[in-house]
Formats: structure tokens, sequence, C-alpha cells
């Protein structure tokens, strides 16, 4: 197994990041690999696969370029920079744009575990192809739905920061994503894979959610590590209301209050159920109190958060109405995967 030395204060010290880059590049892996896993991710990609796939048509070289840079147990490493707290991703795609292109060549070897094609060995132009293909993917893939998405990142990242507060980072980083878990001696496990340890103790941490359902690990030694892992929230086609309630719900507490109570199979903040149903923080405010004074959830403070969650008397009206225990548990706009040395 991969695994990290983090001493104490470098893990108090850690802190959860947003990226814009980060999302654009894990929609490039869902859109590489082409297979959705839920119904939400099938819609995504039958609205924007086929003009992706136009685009490298024309372009055989940068389509070859991402074939040899997803490797199978190794990304090229020039693609995914170790993401900055408050970066943009204009920021953040200079620094792939202006890599090496003799670095980026030996990251794309190692990604492929093998030479590179012949028509991208002698090529000096890397770098900016991929920087090109980035750009294209923000801008008409990912920045016109950035504002849901960001608020779907931030809900998973004050829902986690509170978990802290709970469990500790032993516990969070266990639920993180599969492979990752907090070992005993002050080590992070990072993947599965029987990589070399690496001492970053003093180095930047930073914990980075992205909605599809992938995750990666990179880093700049030897002052920042991060790991990236498929937030909780979900993010399923154009959908704003979350999963729906079952009628005979919706017909009791009204569409919009139904939607709530389900999608409180686990303890989320007002700020979540904003970003998971689309509706106003005022009209989602409203609902949670009808069904506070009604007995239906219950309210506790976690850190500076504080969670709602169903009563027994939520969870046996929501049974009763024909939602299973895993109603509203949203899932990811993504696929499976790792990437700097990562794949999950």
């Amino acid at each position: 197994m991969g695994w990290w030395q983090v001493d104490a204060d470098t893990l108090a010290r850690s802190r959860f990041v947003v990226s814009p880059l980060a999302e654009t590049f894990a929609s490039l892996r869902l859109l590489h690999s082409g297979t959705a896993s839920h119904p939400g991710e099938r819609v995504w990609l039958a609205a924007r696969l086929p003009a992706y796939r136009e685009r490298l048509a024309r372009d055989p070289v940068t389509a070859l370029l991402v074939r040899a840079g997803l490797g199978r147990e190794w990304i090229a490493d020039f693609l995914t920079p170790t993401p900055r707290y408050g970066e943009t991703f204009e920021e953040a795609v200079a620094r792939v744009r202006t890599v090496d292109p003799a670095l980026a060549r030996g990251h794309l070897t190692r990604a492929l575990a093998g030479p590179l094609p012949a028509a991208l060995a002698d090529r000096d132009d890397l770098p900016e192809r991929a920087a090109d293909l980035l750009t294209h993917l923000w801008e008409e893939v990912v920045r016109p739905d950035w504002d849901r998405r960001r608020r779907v990142l931030e809900a998973d990242v004050v829902a986690r920061t509170a978990r802290v507060g709970q469990v500790g980072w032993a516990g969070v980083l266990d639920a993180l994503r599969p492979g990752t878990r907090w070992l005993d001696g002050d080590r992070l496990q990072v993947n599965l894979h029987e990589y070399p340890p690496r001492e970053i103790s003093g180095a930047e941490l930073v914990f980075v959610p992205v909605t599809p359902k992938t995750g990666w690990v990179s880093w700049e030694e030897p002052e920042r590590y991060a790991v990236i892992y498929p937030c909780a929230g979900a993010l399923a086609g154009d959908r704003r209301d979350g999963r729906a309630a079952p009628a005979a719900l919706s017909a009791l507490l009204g569409s919009a209050r139904s939607t709530v109570l389900v999608l409180l199979v686990s303890p989320r903040s007002t700020t979540q159920l904003t970003a998971l149903t689309g509706q106003a923080l005022g009209s989602v405010g409203r609902h949670l109190r009808v069904l506070l004074n009604a007995g239906l959830v219950e309210r506790r403070r976690a850190g500076r958060s504080v969670l709602y969650s169903r009563t027994a008397a939520g969870e046996v009206l929501v049974k009763a109405s024909g939602a299973g225990d895993g109603a509203g548990e949203g899932q990811g706009a993504g696929a499976g995967g790792g990437a700097g040395g990562d794949r999950s």
C-alpha cells in the first residue's frame, strides 16, 4: 500500500480546498472512460460525449496525449498540478501550460509504462495541447454548471469539517474514499498500491473534493501534497431537487419539504441541503423549521455548523411512504480511478 508519514502538526494545519481545475480534470476522466455508473451520469455523458469525441477525432495528437496521460496505474503528473487554496482555473491551467516539454514526455512515458507513440515522442507542444483541452472542457462543460457544482463541493467540505470535530481526522480520512485511511504511527494510507512511503511532515496538505466519483493524489515535493476524493453530494444530470420524494410523502408534506426530509438520510447542514436541492437558503430553512416543530427532524451543533437529522418519527414516516434507507444518497457524476500513482 502507498502511505505518507504525516505528523500531528501537519494534519492539524491541513485544509479542504475546492479546485476548478481538479473538477475539470475529473470530468475529463469521465469523458475518457465514457462509462456511466448511475442514470444521472448517463444523461450527462449523452449530452457531452459526442462533442468531446468529435473534438478528439479532429485532433489525433491530443487524442493520443489523453490516452497516454490517463494511464492504467499512473496518470501523467503534469496533467494534475497540486491544487492551491483560492487558485482560479486560469491560474491552475497556466501551470500545466508552462511545464517543460521534456518533463511532460517523461511523465507520459511513466503513465504508459513504456515508450511513447511516435506521434508524441518528439513534440514540444504537449503541455500546451493539454492546457488547451482542459480549457475547452472548463469553458464548455464545467463552467456553465460551476455554481451548482461549487455548492455541492462546499457542502461536502462543511460536512467533513464538522465531522473532524466529532470523530477526529482519523474517522474522516477513513471515510474519504476507498483505499484511504489513517494508520498507526502517524501514517496516512493514500492508495492500495505498493509504492514507496513519503515523508510529508511540515508540508502543506490539502483535501480536494470533486463531483465525479474518482480520486487521485498529487504533490509538489517537498512543499505541497493533495488527496483528491469524490464528494458525497449529488450531481446528477441537470436536476435541481435531489432524489424525488415518494408521491405519498409529497402529497402529505409538499414536494419541496418532503425532498428535504428524504435527503436527511444522514445528518446535513442547511448549506448542504441548499446545494443538494437547488432550493433557496430561506426556503430550506422554513422547511426545516416546520419539520422540526412537527417532531420529524432534530438538530445539533457540530463545531460551527448545525446539522439536521430525522427523528424516529421522521424515519417511520419516510419508510412508510416507500423511500428506502438509501433515499437521497447522491452519486457523483464521475468514474472510478486515480492518478499521481493512485488508481482506486
